[in-house]
């Protein structure tokens, strides 16, 4: 896990050799797809419909008519593949290298509805955290209206003085552990720490462990109440469907 603070540029790293290792973002990726939905006018707000085709899929919340508000909360893939394969391979690359994603490499147009689940698109924790840095001071090469709502569709939490903006990755690999991800930012008053958490997830057990680990790192630093820990006896967190 990396976490960075905004105001001062302060760094907290656990285990710093993988930091810099890089993994496919899987629904992580979510983020940056989801700002080019709305720039490119894709999708005109958080409601933007999405009909499900009746198609029975992995998540029993995925199998109903999205919102991209809902769609990226429930990390619904079937509505992200249908953007991409809508906007086309060429937008969709040009997109990802001009918001400086990760290697930012979508492959070839057989790639379309696969490059951030299959590979070649990949991203370290600190290049999670250099792509929502930029996000969180405004600093991507977005309409400020896209900004805006993009940021409250990734709200996941709220309260007085505080938010958390974030998002689950799963990134699944033959012949190791899967890839679990948790990134975003807390905003305070003050400042923002922004965080990217990358584990192996060898059972289900280990999948469970992103946001509770993440959080309580952030719960330590400040950046979020204690009481904010899923699982803790005060937990009121949403939780989230990967």
């Amino acid at each position: 896990m990396l976490v960075v603070r905004l105001d001062d540029g302060r760094e907290w790293v656990s285990n710093p050799e993988r930091v810099d290792e890089r993994f496919v973002p899987a629904s992580t990726s979510k983020i940056p797809h989801t700002l080019i939905a709305l720039e490119t006018g894709y999708a005109n707000g958080p409601e933007t419909l999405f009909p499900w085709d009746g198609e029975a899929r992995t998540f029993a919340a995925w199998n109903q008519d999205q919102t991209l508000a809902t769609a990226y909360a429930h990390s619904a893939v079937w509505v992200y593949q249908q953007v991409a394969r809508d906007l086309g391979y060429q937008t969709m690359a040009d997109w990802i290298e001009r918001l400086g994603y990760g290697n930012a490499d979508t492959g070839t147009p057989a790639d379309l509805t696969r490059y951030w689940l299959d590979g070649p698109l990949a991203i370290s924790a600190r290049e999670q955290v250099d792509f929502l840095s930029r996000l969180a001071r405004g600093e991507l090469p977005l309409r400020g209206s896209t900004l805006s709502v993009g940021k409250s569709i990734m709200r996941a939490d709220a309260g007085e003085g505080w938010a958390l903006y974030a998002k689950t990755g799963w990134g699944l690999r033959n012949g190791a552990p899967d890839i679990g991800w948790y990134v975003g930012w807390a905003e305070t008053s003050e400042t923002a720490f922004v965080f990217a958490l990358n584990l192996d997830m060898p059972d289900e057990a280990a999948r469970a462990k992103r946001i509770p680990a993440a959080r309580s790192v952030l719960a330590a630093l400040g950046a979020l109440p204690a009481d904010k820990v899923p699982g803790g006896p005060n937990d009121a967190s949403p939780q989230r469907t990967e």
